[in-house]
């Protein structure tokens, strides 16, 4: 091919190579799967660029030099086998062509066989919970994005509802499997860069795996309609080096030993209002805001008001059960697994003085406990 022929057919091809590296296209990813539907994704596109082309250009080819202007008599004829074979023939061709990388491609994305390391993903509104099957380790990760920025009264970060308090972390060059169910509505555990999107449905299993070639922290959403906060259930992964992520498995199963070992000394303290009061308004302000308001004003017709409730001004053994045990039927969950007793305490302290509730009670730790083993 000559100088004049490469430089013709690297203009045709520029088109492409731009939108390639547009923002606007898919991106590659930091898997060899990723890659691979990329690059089906691009060959695809191309191959339809083509198709469009020469059939675009035939029409006004045709339009243009058998027009009536000139002369040109329409061909009487019906029922001609040739094309009939002909315009069945190539699209069947082109589409087998596509068929053979793209069912190799759906294939690899679905064997999770030999897998380094098995992650249970479950979905619950509006937070993920992640298991390391194994290893006896597993955190509910939660939106961290401020409720001054969602309100519009701080200025909007670039993680802007795609950051939460515990990323998921997964070592690089190893392959991990995730088997992904759900607490409640359907959800779907999406991050692009992986090329990893697969539905959490309550009462299933659905299985899918990625081998992440690059460290970093890759972020990601729910990507199914899951309610009124569907859109504040982010996903992030941090993927650290084998000998990194092994350092951090080890101190994450060191850091539930030692919270287990504090709680159990927290059984015998009484502390003191103030602090209750002050980590109650975070633990509040995480788990509780969404739904109830951080006014406690609530969603009317939607989720109760806690200021001046029944639960909230009332027994307090009956505030402690709806807490820990949530409310069936209803989108109170359980925060039985999911907070700390400390936390437990302290965020009920706060719902029961806050928004000029005012009961003046203290709940203890000791108190949540005691409910926990009656029930």
């Amino acid at each position: 091919m000559g100088k004049a022929s490469k430089s013709f057919f690297l203009m045709l091809l520029l088109p492409f190579n731009v939108f390639a590296q547009s923002k606007y296209n898919m991106t590659t990813g930091v898997t060899d799967i990723s890659e691979n539907v990329y690059n089906l994704h691009m060959t695809i596109f191309i191959i339809c660029c083509v198709i469009g082309v020469i059939v675009f250009a035939a029409m006004f080819w045709a339009l243009i030099h058998h027009r009536k202007s000139k002369g040109a008599v329409a061909a009487q004829f019906h029922e001609s086998t040739k094309v009939e074979i002909l315009w069945t023939a190539i699209p069947f061709v082109i589409l087998i062509g596509m068929a053979i990388p793209a069912t190799k491609t759906l294939i690899a994305m679905e064997d999770t066989s030999k897998a380094d390391l098995t992650i249970k993903i479950t979905g619950s509104q509006w937070k993920w919970h992640y298991e390391y099957l194994s290893h006896d380790v597993g955190f509910y990760s939660i939106l961290a994005t401020s409720q001054d920025q969602i309100h519009d009264r701080a200025e909007k970060q670039n993680t802007y509802l795609l950051e939460v308090d515990k990323p998921l972390v997964i070592p690089t060059d190893r392959k991990v499997r995730f088997l992904m169910t759900s607490d409640d509505v359907i959800h779907s555990w999406w991050v692009p860069a992986f090329a990893v999107k697969k539905d959490a449905n309550p009462g299933f299993i659905n299985e899918a795996w990625t081998r992440v070639n690059e460290v970093g922290i890759y972020r990601g959403q729910c990507a199914e309609l899951c309610g009124k906060d569907h859109g504040f259930m982010p996903i992030v992964v941090e993927a650290k080096a084998p000998e990194d992520f092994d350092n951090w498995l080890l101190n994450a199963k060191n850091e539930k030993a030692t919270a287990a070992a504090d709680e159990q000394k927290l059984l015998g303290q009484t502390l003191n209002k103030d602090e209750l009061m002050s980590l109650g308004e975070q633990v509040y302000m995480a788990n509780c805001a969404a739904c109830h308001q951080p006014t406690g004003m609530g969603l009317g017709g939607v989720f109760p008001a806690l200021k001046g409730s029944l639960i909230a001004t009332g027994p307090i053994n009956d505030h402690i059960d709806i807490v820990i045990h949530g409310k069936p039927g209803t989108a109170m969950q359980s925060y039985l697994k999911q907070l700390s007793l400390k936390q437990l305490a302290a965020v009920i302290t706060y719902e029961r003085n806050a928004w000029d509730n005012n009961t003046g009670d203290v709940i203890q730790p000791n108190d949540v406990q005691s409910r926990i083993e009656e029930k």
